[in-house]
């Protein structure tokens, strides 16, 4: 499947700023609606909203707007979303929370019945943003599926970034970016599950960081440069709070904080500027968006 890959001009922001801002105008009347009218009609009015921004995006492909179309494409995969929902909350066969600790029948064939229409879309408008939608959906229904919460859903997490990883490096289109995109995400959104307390654990972020950048180089996509970036400024972020005050502990086993050393979160920062600036200079090519 040939998908082009949109480019970031004036008239591409526009689409982007003005689909997008319709689609949160209807979640925001749906979300009104829903507090004043009962569940079938607001299963009615979701309908609506679906079947209003479907038409908008088919007659933009038609017109071969595709970026246009596209953007409206993703707006109904959502609209498809809150649909779906809607009727599952009519049926009753919605809790009113997600508890990953119970299997959920209704819930697993709606997510499914989202991610198909995500990927169906994907071929019809040929949209690379709709594979963000893909992605999310696809982890939640893995981590909703095998996962009671707690460590196992960090490794689920954890593995299904993985697999993202592998197929971003198979993917050659430009939906790849939504798979490093989110196989970055997972995997460090393990890592600081696992890893946000003690010094160790943050020296453990920052040599993940580091390897993230190495992964940004070698595929050549930038969202796992910033990934790393985030991790090492989070690491310094810790490091210039625990290393900027003193503690003092007295006699009865009590401690208190000394006066704060300002001059510690400024040395931290610095370093790991040069650290990032170091970093940028490793190789003479940027990384491909």
């Amino acid at each position: 499947m040939d998908v082009p890959k949109p480019r970031w001009t004036t008239s591409s922001f526009l689409l982007y700023a003005g689909g997008l801002t319709v689609l949160g105008a209807a979640v925001g009347a749906l979300v009104y609606l829903s507090s004043h009218y009962g569940s079938s009609a607001y299963a009615g009015w979701s309908a609506l909203v679906l079947v209003v921004l479907y038409v908008i995006a088919d007659g933009l492909k038609r017109r071969d707007r595709w970026l246009a179309a596209g953007v409206f494409g993703f707006a109904s995969v959502i609209a498809w979303a809150l649909f779906i929902g809607s009727l599952w909350s009519w049926f009753g066969w919605l809790s009113g929370s997600v508890s990953f600790g119970s299997f959920s029948f209704p819930r697993l064939v709606l997510e499914l019945l989202v991610l198909g229409v995500a990927l169906d879309d994907m071929r019809r408008f040929r949209f690379p943003f709709i594979a963000s939608i893909a992605v999310f959906v696809g982890w939640f229904f893995v981590l909703d599926l095998l996962s009671g919460g707690g460590n196992w859903s960090a490794f689920v997490t954890l593995f299904v970034g993985v697999v993202y990883l592998l197929a971003g490096r198979a993917s050659d289109g430009p939906a790849g970016f939504w798979l490093d995109f989110a196989a970055g995400l997972l995997i460090g959104g393990s890592f600081l599950y696992w890893w946000h307390s003690s010094d160790f654990d943050w020296a453990l972020i920052s040599v993940a960081a580091l390897f993230y950048v190495a992964i940004s180089y070698g595929s050549k996509r930038s969202s796992w440069a910033v990934f790393g970036a985030l991790g090492l400024l989070a690491a310094g972020a810790h490091f210039a709070a625990a290393w900027s005050h003193k503690t003092v502990v007295s006699l009865g086993g009590f401690s208190v904080s000394s006066s704060f050393q300002g001059w510690v979160p400024a040395l931290v920062f610095a370093f790991v500027g040069f650290l990032l600036v170091f970093l940028g200079l490793a190789s003479r090519y940027d990384a491909e968006t």
